[in-house]
């Protein structure tokens, strides 16, 4: 990431019509705003394709699926893509919308995978397989202990009271 500083050196970084040096915008405030309108993004297209795949669904949870897979695809494809070094060089801005806005609003499944994917390619394979047992054990008990503290507040709780719910990721 490059360090702030007041307006952008990047032309591919200014997507808006607003003048930042009038404004005072820090290249971290910018960072920061582009994140956060991604991850709106990333929520909005999780949650409607969580809609679209309940009547397919039958108890599994095939949208969480899809859309872990496709996160997974995505950060993966593009973040390659726009290195600044590859094919088509994206700005910090840009990428940061992409690979933690959008990724992260629509999977942060897609992150844990690309850090597994990083140590794979790098030959860290017990670490690797680490970060994927770690993860996927302890998340599950995380969940299973944030509701069981829940629960001895509210027995009749459940984690979720809907389908909608259950499946929006």
């Amino acid at each position: 990431m490059r360090s702030p500083k007041t307006a952008w050196d990047d032309p591919a970084d200014d997507l808006c019509q607003f003048d930042v040096l009038k404004l005072g915008i820090t290249r971290q405030t910018m960072s920061y705003l582009w994140v956060t309108l991604g991850s709106a993004i990333g929520g909005l297209l999780r949650y409607a394709l969580s809609r679209l795949t309940i009547p397919i669904s039958h108890g599994v949870p095939w949208g969480t699926v899809i859309i872990n897979i496709l996160g997974s695809f995505v950060i993966g494809y593009f973040g390659t893509l726009t290195l600044q070094t590859g094919k088509y060089p994206a700005s910090d801005n840009l990428r940061l919308f992409v690979m933690v806005g959008i990724c992260g609003g629509f999977t942060t499944f897609s992150s844990f995978s690309l850090q597994t994917f990083t140590l794979m390619r790098d030959g860290a394979w017990g670490k690797a397989l680490a970060n994927v047992v770690v993860s996927v054990v302890l998340c599950v008990a995380a969940v299973g202990a944030g509701h069981m503290l829940a629960y001895h507040s509210n027995p009749q709780a459940a984690i979720v009271e809907t389908a909608e719910e259950e499946y929006t990721g």
